[in-house]
């Protein structure tokens, strides 16, 4: 079953509309997809060639989102296959801070869209666990 980078494109575009991230830049040639959010986020995923059973891989070029990315890094890195998707989840999930977003379990990131309109009157304690490492 090959992973042709279209797919993938569409698959990392469907994830990008119900997250505040945005697909800026897919270039096929290095099977390298680069994303970007407000204020400041960014990171990029190298897709695997179908053939060779490599992993994906995320980095970012920021310094202050790296440290974030050990998160999705290591669950890569972890036994089993992973898809775009459920690799992309975990980056959302480890940038959660960054974005200024209450953590949350897997199970209310369906919920992720509902809650945004609704501002919370302690908005500003969300910052508080960006600057620990």
């Amino acid at each position: 079953m090959g992973m042709a980078f279209e797919a993938l494109a569409e698959a990392a575009e469907r994830w990008c509309a119900r997250t505040p991230f945005q697909l800026i830049a897919a270039e096929e040639t290095e099977r390298r997809m680069d994303f970007y959010a407000e204020p400041g986020v960014s990171f990029y995923v190298l897709c695997p060639e179908a053939a060779c059973g490599d992993n994906f891989h995320v980095w970012s070029e920021s310094e202050d989102c790296l440290p974030f990315l050990q998160l999705a890094q290591d669950y890569i890195s972890s036994c089993g296959k992973k898809t775009l998707h459920e690799i992309l989840e975990k980056v959302f999930k480890s940038f959660r801070p960054l974005l200024g977003l209450p953590d949350v379990d897997d199970d209310a990131f369906e919920e992720y869209n509902a809650d945004v309109e609704e501002e919370e009157p302690e908005a500003d304690h969300q910052q508080m666990g960006v600057s620990q490492q």
